[in-house]
């Protein structure tokens, strides 16, 4: 990187060229990568290669959930999981279940940290985008 040479600065600021800014940013976005890139090789260290991938999508979850198929039931499914079985893990009623991945009832707050904690995930990766602000 071409040193940094701030064009005017004071106690509290220091202006940048445009050129110089971009080039700050583009370095951080690469270190943000280059960190993200040795936790996930460090947390397969760890737990090794299938656990530490237990929490990765495929190309065709993502898709279904970019489509806007509900969280709850592409996680589910990815655990290999049917309704039954996660809605007992979960200690809620299978119908409830039905209509939450079915989008008939938007589901309380309590019901998607049960179904979190039986997926082994947080609220957040379940909450379908445009519900995540309001079930808090």
């Amino acid at each position: 990187m071409n040193a940094i040479r701030p064009i005017a600065q004071t106690d509290d600021t220091v202006t940048l060229s445009r050129a110089d800014y971009e080039r700050l940013l583009e370095a951080i976005e690469d270190a943000e990568d280059i960190a993200a890139l040795e936790a996930a090789a460090a947390r397969e260290q760890t737990l090794g290669e299938k656990a530490a991938h237990a929490d990765y999508l495929s190309a065709e979850l993502v898709s279904r959930l970019l489509a806007g198929e509900h969280p709850v039931r592409v996680w589910r499914e990815h655990r290999g999981l049917s309704q039954k079985e996660l809605a007992g893990k979960a200690a809620i009623a299978r119908s409830y279940l039905a209509e939450i991945e079915g989008r008939k009832k938007p589901g309380s707050l309590e019901a998607y940290r049960k179904l979190a904690n039986a997926l082994g995930l947080t609220v957040d990766d379940l909450l379908p985008e445009h519900e995540a602000g309001s079930a808090a």
